[in-house]
């Protein structure tokens, strides 16, 4: 890797871990934040969850929109809302305030994520974009932990607005190594498909308010079911019309691509596990073995740490073994180390339950580079923020619905969580929670083995002569994403 990729990286590795530990770091701040600005419960889980709901809300029509305006400048965007809002956040002392604050940085982080990886696989040469995706998606998966453990350390001498000037600070420091690092780059001159941007946006929103309000609402009540009846409508409104069009933000039939198919269902399966066992094992930590914030999320740093050691080695193993081993082997390793967890009982030692999150590190950092390459590797360069948006966009769903499916299987068993719970009901909840995970787990294992390519490397259509030769057809001579797509699928083996 040439000295100035490795500049890009540091600065985009930089950019994403900003947004992404901010999903996690106020979750050890809520007892202060409820003091100071006097939240009530509900509020305190919104303080947590618009952030999380605008960002995966948005994350498609940002991708688009970094390939039309220019992915540096979108970035910069998305950076700087970030951070405004971050540093806006320290002098709020009002619940409702903050809430609308979260959801702005959230569209920063939209704005933010995708194009960080799309600016890696465009700009890094053939010999090192593997291994550059593999520190992205190691960072991805760790700064989530990382984040949680830096507040903490925060609150032992600071109050909670601290938490929300690291924040700004990361941001302020991505942006001086963008503008110092990161080459301008020119958009393409494609239509905005704005319908699509919209119906996309609105569907995602509410799935994913349902999936939040899914565990304190019911389920089954009327307004979790339909919130996830609109938003089925809206996402068929939204196959169907990128289907029409010429040039659409996100083309269906590119899930038809092993490569593209398989690798998101691989994010959506990793995320799924990994967020909702960070979930389960916080309460368990802190309720069961009666950890403090920070020792609780202290005790996730063999996770993280061994994520971000493996995910960068990992291109090496999938080019001698190939993706289709690879990623389901680092999906089945994870169900091994949930399996392993579901062990831990109210009187277990810790080390049980390190040598389990060492596992989980060591599986999503087998699974998610070759998953994340696939993606991008299925896409032309001049659609890589759609790549990148969909490879979040599986991330952030998966993660939402792995926190509310495993979060409800935890609180069937407990019910209300506090001091005067019965640990060995908490116990029986971590435990089959963790073996749904696993079970989801392997389901997505042997999928993503049967679909996946044997290798993630973009290949030239063999039925297809170079542009420069090649009689183009009516759709393709419009640059239409289904022409490619079509031309892709037909050259397969």
């Amino acid at each position: 890797m040439q000295r100035k990729e490795r500049l890009i990286l540091i600065s985009m590795c930089l950019s994403l871990a900003s947004v992404v530990a901010a999903m996690t770091s106020l979750n050890v701040a809520l007892p202060d934040i409820a003091r100071a600005t006097g939240a009530s419960t509900t509020q305190l889980q919104w303080i947590i969850d618009a952030y999380s709901l605008v960002f995966a809300s948005l994350l498609l029509p940002a991708g688009a929109l970094g390939d039309r305006l220019g992915r540096r400048r979108v970035l910069l965007a998305g950076l700087t809302i970030f951070g405004v809002g971050a540093l806006i956040a320290t002098q709020v002392n009002d619940a409702g305030t903050l809430i609308a604050i979260r959801a702005v940085m959230g569209i920063g982080a939209a704005l933010t994520m995708p194009t960080t990886l799309s600016i890696i696989t465009s700009a890094f040469s053939a010999d090192s974009r593997d291994r550059a995706v593999g520190v992205w998606a190691g960072v991805a998966g760790g700064a989530a932990i990382v984040g949680g453990l830096a507040s903490g350390l925060l609150l032992e001498w600071f109050s909670w607005p601290s938490v929300f000037s690291l924040s700004a600070v990361l941001a302020a420091v991505a942006i001086a190594a963008t503008l110092r690092f990161v080459p301008s780059g020119i958009g393409q001159r494609v239509p905005i498909d704005a319908g699509g941007a919209v119906l996309s946006a609105l569907g995602l929103t509410a799935i994913v308010w349902g999936f939040i309000e899914g565990p304190s609402r019911g389920w089954t009540s009327p307004t979790v079911a339909g919130a996830f009846a609109a938003g089925g409508l809206l996402l068929v409104g939204f196959v169907l019309h990128e289907l029409r069009r010429d040039e659409p933000m996100l083309d269906p039939r590119l899930f038809a691509l092993r490569g593209f198919g398989s690798g998101s269902l691989s994010i959506f399966t990793q995320f799924f596990a990994l967020f909702g066992v960070i979930f389960v094992v916080l309460q368990y930590l802190q309720f069961v073995l009666g950890y403090s914030p920070l020792q609780a999320a202290a005790a996730l740093a063999p996770a993280s740490v061994t994520m971000m050691f493996v995910a960068p080695r990992t291109p090496r193993v999938v080019e001698r073994f190939g993706m289709r081993r690879v990623g389901p082997l680092g999906l089945t390793t994870v169900a091994a180390g949930l399996v392993l967890a579901s062990t831990m009982g109210v009187g277990s030692s810790y080390w049980m339950l390190g040598g389990a999150l060492a596992l989980l590190g060591l599986g999503v950092g087998m699974a998610g580079p070759p998953a994340t390459t696939a993606i991008v590797t299925s896409l032309p360069d001049d659609k890589q923020g759609v790549a990148s948006a969909v490879n979040d966009t599986a991330r952030e769903v998966g993660g939402a619905l792995g926190i509310a499916v495993l979060g409800s299987v935890l609180a069937s068993h407990v019910g209300h969580m506090g001091p005067h719970m019965d640990p060995q009901s908490l116990v029986d909840g971590y435990q089959a929670a963790l073996r749904v995970g696993a079970a989801a787990l392997v389901g997505g294992a042997a999928i993503v083995f049967w679909r996946a390519p044997r290798s993630a490397r973009r290949r030239t259509p063999r039925s297809i002569a170079p542009a420069s030769t090649a009689t183009p057809t009516r759709t393709a001579r419009r640059g239409s994403a289904v022409a490619r797509v079509r031309m892709r699928v037909a050259s397969r083996p």
